[in-house]
């Protein structure tokens, strides 16, 4: 018996300059697919029963010179549409059109009139979008976005991801565009990836070791459009954590209009970065897209495969389950989408050298076809077992906007997480509440009692004070609540609980000092971050007192408010004076950046590797319910490096804590929060000995001494 033989696929000329062939193509890669002869297209859909490729010559042709319709005979198999394009060039613009049921009762929501585009694309253009027009059942041909097909051939001159060590990482998490809109930043190209490329010498000279950059992944920022109570534009969706397209970075922070470069704009980014020793972490969203609830518009997945994409309501296939807070909820779990995150994650590493990836709302991904969390989800130890990303950097927000909270558990072990508790309880501490001392020793220490127990190391605990979601440094020592009316919500929005203090005056003051003191809570906050043990993470600007005048939710504010305001770089010059001189500490002293927690260990100068104190030697007083001090010495075990010992006293009173004693060397005093800049942090050999026994620490300030 002779074998079948599949019947070939047609060559097929269409008609209209310039003329294209297509042939049958191949499944994979997903995306379209560009080589010397054209451009090979493949989507999935499981349901569809017509796609139709529609090109265009330029961003904003009201019509496509050429539509392809596929033929499910030869331009499908399986689940997977395909076809190559003869002789189209990178450059091209397309998009597509997919039929198929409009079935509720099922979840599917196909409409041959509404305009998709590509969820592999790497570059998309929103010249003619209006998000309106991707709502209801209208055709939106000439309100849609295009794909471009792009060349992906780049130059990266020997780069490669950096690699550095998690354990000597410090992270600053900055909004590309916000880091240099302001008028008073003065670079070429303000709010762009080349505007970040011009200020890397103040990232270099501050001495982070990585930017996280909030998302970058194109995004629609017309999501929201209101009124703006203060006047001027309308408020938009700033911050970007509500993603259009995963492969493409977003077009607004490119210089050029051609959508062909901006793959170029951000490689040259990352390239400049890794040049100046800076790693790149992308916060990525993959708990939700910009598609929105039932109302809102079909801009992809809606149109190809509505039900398998997201989670929908078990008693209504036409509404979503919104896990995330935002409308609906990515089934992430599902291995058509599992297979679009992996392949997101490792094509940003490998084509576009990403150092790293911090997950919002990273618990959704833990959720499993029911919506219950999952003991062993594929997609998380897919991430965390991929031989691709095994040099990544992978950090998640361990919990979700439906209550699920993963602190300390979240699957697989490589992840780490932001510390939630460590931010909640030092906030508290400094501000001035008692009986938290021992709380604070276990986050300075690593929190070993949340990540010992479960496998984990200091490593997993991201520490951090403030993010770009919440009070800035400054407003958490100035706001005693939110002020968040220019959201034009009422003030309803954001979280009402911040564990701030205004110092004694709401906002504004003039009063000199109340200013000094919000400045020596600000560098207490920071000296206790660069103190403890785990990855420190700050905020752009908290470092020169940014403000957003009491906003703890900044979401939509794309203006003044928000952005970085370089003129606070002189105003504020010794307090970036002393943040810089924490981070070189810090990277200079091996015990601060420890993996594994302390084992009680000596060194050779009699010091334990870590020692808790009070105001007296060894009585810490972690269950004094009145207690606002604490104090601790860090050994180091190499015997030619660098001893610590700190004093923090939270309390409003000047304090006398005793001075433990160290064979063969002495100590003397490196910072002194009470003091004003410069004598806050010493010049080095400009250290104060202590000959004494014990020292007068001023109220609500740090000390650390180091030994010589």
């Amino acid at each position: 018996m002779s074998a079948v033989k599949e019947p070939e696929a047609p060559v097929m000329p269409l008609e209209g300059p310039p003329q294209h062939a297509f042939e049958y193509g191949r499944t994979h890669p997903l995306g379209a697919t560009l080589d010397e002869g054209g451009v090979n297209f493949s989507i999935w859909s499981e349901h569809a029963t017509g796609v139709q490729i529609l090109l265009f010559q330029h961003h904003d042709d009201l019509e496509p010179y050429q539509v392809i319709t596929l033929d499910h005979r030869f331009n499908k198999t399986f689940q997977f549409w395909h076809c190559y394009v003869r002789g189209l060039k990178a450059g091209a613009y397309y998009a597509y059109r997919v039929d198929g049921p409009w079935d509720m009762a099922k979840g599917q929501r196909f409409n041959k009139n509404k305009v998709l585009i590509d969820p592999y694309a790497k570059a998309t253009n929103s010249r003619l979008w209006s998000r309106g027009g991707a709502c209801g059942m209208d055709d939106n041909l000439h309100t849609s976005q295009r794909c471009v097909v792009v060349d992906e051939a780049y130059d990266w001159e020997g780069d490669e991801p950096l690699n550095r060590r998690m354990s000597e990482t410090i992270i600053y998490e900055m909004h590309v565009g916000g880091f240099t809109k302001s008028p008073s930043s003065g670079v070429k190209h303000p709010g762009t990836f080349g505007g970040v490329v011009e200020k890397i010498p103040y990232l270099v000279e501050l001495g982070v070791t990585a930017v996280e950059l909030l998302p970058v992944f194109d995004f629609d920022p017309s999501e929201i459009d209101k009124p703006n109570p203060a006047g001027g534009p309308n408020l938009s969706n700033y911050w970007g954590y509500s993603t259009v397209s995963y492969f493409a970075p977003h077009s607004h922070y490119c210089v050029s209009p051609k959508a062909g470069t901006h793959l170029k704009e951000f490689r040259d980014m990352v390239k400049a970065l890794h040049k100046a020793g800076i790693e790149v972490i992308l916060d990525v969203v993959f708990n939700h897209t910009s598609e929105g609830n039932h109302q809102g518009p079909t801009i992809n997945f809606k149109g190809l495969g509505n039900s398998t994409y997201y989670y929908l309501w078990a008693g209504d296939h036409q509404y979503y389950m919104d896990y995330s807070g935002c409308g609906n909820t990515l089934n992430c779990n599902h291995p058509i989408t599992e297979k679009m995150i992996i392949e997101c994650l490792e094509w940003w590493h490998e084509e576009m050298h990403v150092d790293g990836f911090r997950f919002d709302e990273g618990s959704i991904l833990s959720r499993g076809p029911d919506g219950a969390p999952m003991e062993y989800p594929p997609v998380l130890w897919h991430i965390e077992l991929s031989e691709k990303l095994s040099d990544c950097k992978i950090i998640a927000e361990a919990w979700d906007a439906a209550g699920l909270y993963q602190i300390g558990y979240f699957p697989g072990f490589r992840w780490a997480e932001w510390n939630g508790m460590y931010r909640d309880a030092v906030r508290r501490f400094v501000r001035g509440e008692r009986g938290l001392v021992g709380q604070v020793a276990s986050r300075i220490a690593g929190s070993a009692d949340i990540y010992e127990r479960t496998g984990h190391l200091s490593v997993n605990s991201i520490n951090f004070i403030t993010c770009h979601d919440g009070f800035t440094l400054n407003d958490l020592v100035s706001y005693n609540s939110k002020h968040n009316d220019a959201n034009g919500e009422g003030n309803r929005d954001g979280q009402d609980e911040n564990y701030s203090w205004n110092c004694g005056i709401e906002g504004v003051t003039d009063d000199a000092a109340v200013e000094t003191l919000r400045t020596r809570q600000v560098k207490n906050f920071g000296a206790i971050l660069f103190l403890s043990q785990g990855v420190p993470m700050i905020t752009a600007g908290d470092e020169i007192r940014r403000t957003q005048h009491g906003n703890n939710n900044a979401y939509c504010q794309d203006n003044e408010l928000s952005w970085f305001d370089w003129s606070l770089t002189q105003k504020h010059a010794g307090l970036l004076r002393f943040f810089q001189r924490m981070i070189d500490l810090r990277r200079k002293t091996g015990p601060l950046h420890r993996v594994r927690f302390e084992r009680g260990e000596y060194n050779e100068r009699g010091l334990r590797d870590i020692d808790w104190h009070g105001c007296r030697l060894h009585e810490p007083g972690f269950g004094d319910g009145n207690s606002g001090v604490l104090s601790y010495t860090i050994g180091d075990m190499v015997s030619t490096g660098t001893d610590l010992h700190v004093a923090l006293n939270m309390e409003d009173r000047d304090l006398d804590f005793d001075i433990p004693p160290i064979e063969g060397r002495s100590w003397y005093r490196l910072v002194d929060t009470a003091r004003e800049a410069p004598d806050d942090f010493a010049d080095p050999g400009d250290e104060v000995p202590i000959t004494a026994d014990t020292m007068k620490v001023s109220g609500r300030s740090v000390v650390i001494l180091i030994s010589k």
